[in-house]
């Protein structure tokens, strides 16, 4: 028994919301691509904030919130769902693929595009700990990896950064630069950005590494195949104004996600804080007498 309710619903309408969920800000750069692809669709953005980083949760957990937030979304009438998480998809997608009754699409690192564009054959990837060390990931590297050597780096601490704004300061620029300079020195030419709060770094990594990587990002693909999904279920928005606003909630404090989207996506938006529950979270609240 897994504790998530079954959820049936209506057949979902072209008009209806897609939702994008990630464990926190990261997924914003997601959304930046689909706004860019998709102008129509109505947006909502969920930041489990709460519970980031899902790199050093157990993946349990990882799996019992990607539910809980699943079904969220299905109950708010989001048509088709991104988890915009490479973390959450790692260790749960397939699950919440069978669970859920929309159509879904997950990130993965772009091992593939990172292979197919080396030249030296030397590829860095930058990921968080729990998709490192993911079945999915293994399969990626046995697949698409070739001649190619796959240097694989956990990016402890970067998440939590990105988490506060800050992709510029002098302590995260020291610790992006214990991780890429071994890349370097190893003579990689790309970079695979594992985790989709890492293109906030971009500028950051370029300013340690010059044109010297070519930076892997996959967030055009996910919007790309979103794209793709929503024809292939007859679910494009022909309807709305372009540009329309996305809908922001996060499940703790929303004004780091109000600044990042301001800076990232050039809007200010209000963030409705919403509470999500879920079986993990739940055991791990303190009875109150």
């Amino acid at each position: 028994m897994s504790g998530h309710a079954e959820f049936r619903v209506d057949a979902p309408v072209s008009t209806a919301p897609v939702g994008i969920f990630d464990s926190g800000l990261g997924g914003l750069s997601v959304l930046r691509a689909v706004r860019a692809m998709l102008p129509r669709e109505r947006l909502i953005y969920v930041a489990d904030s709460l519970h980031a980083p899902y790199g050093e949760r157990d993946d349990d957990f990882i799996v019992d919130r990607t539910m809980a937030i699943g079904e969220w979304l299905v109950g708010q009438g989001a048509k088709a769902l991104v988890v915009a998480c490479n973390t959450a998809t790692a260790q749960s997608i397939a699950l919440v693929r069978e669970r859920l009754p929309i159509p879904l699409v997950g990130v993965e690192p772009g091992v593939k595009p990172a292979a197919a564009l080396s030249k030296s054959r030397v590829v860095g990837v930058l990921a968080t700990a729990v998709t490192l060390r993911s079945a999915r990931f293994q399969s990626l590297l046995d697949r698409y990896a070739g001649d190619c050597r796959f240097i694989c780096q956990a990016g402890h601490g970067l998440v939590q950064a990105v988490e506060r704004c800050d992709t510029s300061s002098p302590a995260l620029m020291a610790l992006l630069e214990s991780y890429i300079t071994p890349m370097l020195d190893a003579n990689a030419d790309t970079l695979v950005l594992g985790c989709t709060h890492y293109p906030f770094l971009d500028r950051a990594i370029r300013e340690i590494a010059g044109e010297r990587l070519q930076i892997v990002d996959t967030s055009v693909a996910i919007a790309r195949q979103l794209d793709r999904l929503l024809d292939t279920h007859a679910l494009r928005n022909g309807t709305a104004l372009p540009d329309t606003l996305p809908r922001f909630c996060s499940t703790a404090d929303g004004e780091p996600q109000r600044q990042l989207a301001a800076s990232l996506l050039q809007f200010d938006a209000a963030v409705e804080h919403v509470d999500i529950p879920s079986r993990r979270t739940r055991l791990a609240e303190p009875d109150i007498v």
